[in-house]
């Protein structure tokens, strides 16, 4: 018969960042995909306490481009505003400003116009959706038990995803909670290779997910 085996998003992010879920300690992940991001505490196999805000990479991008429409009544792309986030995007607060030129349709006359946009001003765009992951991974910190949060702060919180990509963003996290924060080394890649892994280990691990069978 075929079988279909599920697993979280967080599990399978953590177990593409290689986080040992098995042993009985605590370990959090946040991984800020493109439309949500998850955080959720593992310990022993199992997620102990998880949240999960429809905030992600394309919201850093929106916040851009609301920010350019409403502050220059310039009109610009998805793709324009990812470049700039990737360009000159900053979560945190940096000594080096960095400049870039973009092209957008002047809101007022239809007509093309060209715009120089600073990493400050890039960073005040992105405030309130990167507050917003702040706020729910705080929220999940309050939410662990003692002792595993006591495994958090010695061990760190281990960002995954596209999201956690953007400049100074793990710098921020870790300012603003307290807590040590590490970027995985395939951020991007995680949850499939976490997948993958599952899948690999199935006859050892299966029995801790929800298990399917069609």
């Amino acid at each position: 018969a075929r079988e279909v085996f599920l697993i979280e998003e967080s599990m399978a992010a953590a177990l593409g960042a290689n986080i040992p879920i098995l042993e009985p300690a605590g370990h959090m992940i946040c991984d800020v995909g493109g439309g949500t991001t998850e955080i959720s505490v593992i310990s022993l196999g199992g997620l102990v306490v998880s949240n999960a805000i429809r905030i992600g990479g394309d919201e850093f991008d929106e916040a851009i481009i609301k920010h350019v429409r409403n502050i220059h009544n310039l009109i610009i792309g998805e793709q324009t505003a990812e470049n700039v986030k990737i360009t000159i995007g900053n979560a945190a607060a940096d000594k080096k400003i960095e400049k870039m030129e973009i092209k957008g349709t002047d809101a007022i006359t239809g007509l093309p116009r060209r715009l120089e946009m600073d990493s400050v001003e890039v960073r005040e765009a992105l405030q309130e959706p990167t507050n917003q992951v702040i706020e729910q991974i705080k929220k999940t910190l309050g939410q662990t038990p003692p002792e595993l949060a006591a495994d958090i702060v010695e061990r760190g919180i281990v960002m995954t995803g596209g999201g956690s990509l953007l400049k100074g963003f793990t710098k921020l996290v870790a300012k603003e909670t307290g807590v040590p924060v590490i970027l995985a080394e395939n951020p991007l890649l995680c949850v499939a290779l976490g997948a993958g892994k599952f899948l690999d280990s199935i006859k050892d691990m299966g029995r801790r997910y929800y298990h399917i069978k069609g």
